[in-house]
């Protein structure tokens, strides 16, 4: 995980007591490969990490560990569980139980009809959507295109950044990664078994530092699925990247919202999905046509 320290000052009035129980990341293995040859290599660490609230127990998250105390904060915010950081006394995660014990100030009384009503959503890295995902679009506001745009050459640079990023993924694959950029100043960078653990480690990250989204990008190695593009909007990010596509879903949502997806997005090519108007094209030349001239035996 990789957090410029410049980028926010935390709000220690309203930040819970955490435990900062980080993991090793990777692990190393013995392979045989196709040539008959034994090697070393590693592979991400994946473990489970069961979350109880006031000892009830919530869900169970796989991770690798990287921050799990950010993961647990912004997977409360992100599914609407928690609206404000005061209501959290303290998050403590034990490894030796793989466990995660969430305290609230007050309760949260109405935890048992907001869970109710579960969407798990499959695919890879297997999120959970409490609630009527539609329903809560009405209520969210993006900033307009003349507060929140990004311009084609800035978009590279975002691009270039993650391509010359150290990760996880390229020692060992198996990843996804998420990054918050304020224009093309990368604030954090977080991997993961799953692309939503990435971006509610991020969403928790930002909450406890008080980072707003509203002039912020968001960059994922993932697909832009419609829980995706629900937690961007939750953290009010108008922008969102991907290396991979976009869902239909993802593309609704996104029109609904006003939020702008570019997807297939890697060095300096991309699609921009919707959101056009926050976009600020500056076209690349047009490659040269290419002449085939057979010649007669």
């Amino acid at each position: 995980m990789t957090i410029q320290p410049q980028a926010a000052t935390a709000d220690l009035d309203r930040a819970p007591r955490m435990t900062h129980a980080r993991q090793p990341l990777l692990r190393e293995i013995e392979i045989l490969d196709e040539y008959g040859a034994r090697r070393r290599i590693h592979i991400p660490a994946e473990r489970p990490l069961t979350v109880f609230v006031d000892k009830r127990e919530l869900v169970t998250l796989m991770t690798l560990g990287a921050a799990p105390e950010l993961l647990v904060l912004g997977y409360l915010r992100n599914q609407r569980l928690v609206g404000r950081m005061d209501e959290v006394e303290s998050i403590t995660v034990d490894w030796d139980i793989s466990a995660a014990a969430v305290y609230t100030r007050k309760g949260l009384p109405d935890l048992a009809a907001k869970t109710s009503r579960r969407t798990v959503t499959t695919g890879c890295g297997q999120g959970t959507v409490f609630g009527d995902l539609m329903n809560d679009v009405s209520g969210l506001t993006l900033p307009p295109p003349e507060r929140a745009r990004i311009r084609q050459s800035t978009l590279a640079a975002m691009l270039e950044t993650m391509r010359q990023q150290d990760s996880i993924h390229r020692r060992a694959g198996s990843v996804h990664g998420c990054a918050l950029f304020r224009g093309s100043e990368m604030l954090m960078f977080v991997e993961d078994v799953g692309r939503h653990n990435a971006i509610d480690t991020i969403a928790g990250w930002m909450w406890l530092n008080g980072v707003t989204g509203e002039d912020k990008c968001f960059y994922t190695t993932g697909r832009l699925t419609s829980e995706m593009v629900m937690k961007a909007a939750y953290m009010s990010v108008p922008i969102v990247v991907s290396r991979n596509g976009v869902t239909q879903m993802g593309h609704e949502l996104a029109t609904r919202l006003g939020m702008t997806l570019f997807g297939r997005a890697a060095n300096k090519h991309f699609l921009c999905y919707t959101g056009f108007e926050r976009f600020d094209s500056e076209p690349l030349p047009e490659p040269a046509s290419v002449r085939v001239v057979s010649s007669a035996g």
